[in-house]
Order: structure tokens, then C-alpha cells, then sequence
């Protein structure tokens, strides 16, 4: 867990909102009144809430609270999608089978939730060539690519190369 629960007599305020071990709310005790409440059942008071106010105070097993806390947790980062930006490289003169495999590779990408940058390589004299040129070389990949999408940043160029990215179209 990534905050440190106070449980007990490691509880600092002193009135508190108490719910008990079977989830009714026994309203706002002194810290003493929930304690000897909480050992009557024999389980602990477990301070949840120790910002609202008054704080909020669970009477509960306390290894059980933080057992089903991480499990919550685990749950949450489990479900939670990743996505990155993936990268494709290809250059003016690149062959109709490349751009075919290329292509292929970036609409798995897309198809996986991942962005994904199409870079157009720009090395030594091709970096003076037309615009327009340059742009129809990125068009032939971008007409291949057998997966719908939509373009997350619009076609830039920059002195080594000319980008464009793309993402699943929602």
C-alpha cells in the first residue's frame, strides 16, 4: 500500500466517525469509545478517511483490511492499459514490400491501442527535396495501412525527417 494506515491507539484524532464491523455507522465517538467498541468485538479500529472530518474509522480485522486494500489495487493495475508511442522509420526510396511490411506492423500496433509515429527519413540531399514529393511518399504508407485510425498530429516537417501520428480511431 502506498499510504500507512493508523490503526489502534496510533490514531491521533480525537473524535472520530466510527462504522462498525458489519458496515452500520455508529456515528461520531471520542478515539476512547471506538477503541473499547472495537476490542469489545475483538478486532481493530482502522482509520480509512483521515482527511474528511472528522476522520472516518473502520471497526475490522486489520490483516484482512489490508489483504483485500492490495487485491483492490492489483485489480486497478491489471485493468489499467499502457500505451505507448511506437515508431516506424522509412525512407524516401524505400520498395513496395517494405512499405507492405511496415504497414502491416503499424495497423498491429494501432489495432493494439498504441500510437504510432511514421517517420520519413530524411538524409542528405533529401532533406532539399519537395515538399510535395515528400508528402506523396508518406501518402503510399499511410494509404496501405490495412486498420482504421486517425491522425493525432497532423504531418511535420523537421530537418531530419518528416512525421505524422497516428492513433485507433475511436
Amino acid at each position: 500500500m502506498a499510504e500507512k494506515v493508523n490503526i489502534n491507539n496510533s490514531i491521533r484524532s480525537p473524535k472520530l466517525r466510527v462504522i462498525g464491523h458489519n458496515g452500520d455507522n455508529l456515528g461520531v465517538l471520542t478515539k476512547e469509545e471506538a477503541l473499547i467498541a472495537a476490542k469489545n468485538v475483538g478486532l481493530d479500529l482502522i482509520e480509512v478517511s483521515p482527511h474528511a472530518e472528522p476522520p472516518v474509522a473502520r471497526i475490522a480485522d486489520y490483516g484482512k483490511y489490508t489483504y483485500e486494500t492490495s487485491k483492490k489495487l492489483k485489480e486497478v493495475k491489471a485493468k489499467a492499459h499502457v500505451t505507448e508511442t511506437k515508431t516506424v522509420q522509412i525512407s524516401v526510396s524505400i520498395s513496395e514490400n517494405d512499405i507492405m511490411i511496415k504497414a502491416k506492423k503499424t495497423a498491429e500496433w494501432i489495432n493494439e491501442g498504441h500510437r504510432v509515429k511514421i517517420d520519413l527519413q530524411l538524409k542528405g540531399r533529401t532533406k532539399y527535396m519537395d515538399d510535395k514529393f515528400l508528402r506523396e511518399r508518406m501518402d503510399r504508407i499511410l494509404a496501405v495501412i490495412p486498420a482504421q485510425y486517425k491522425i493525432a498530429e497532423p504531418l511535420k516537417k523537421i530537418p531530419k525527417s518528416m512525421m505524422i501520428v497516428l492513433e485507433k480511431a475511436k
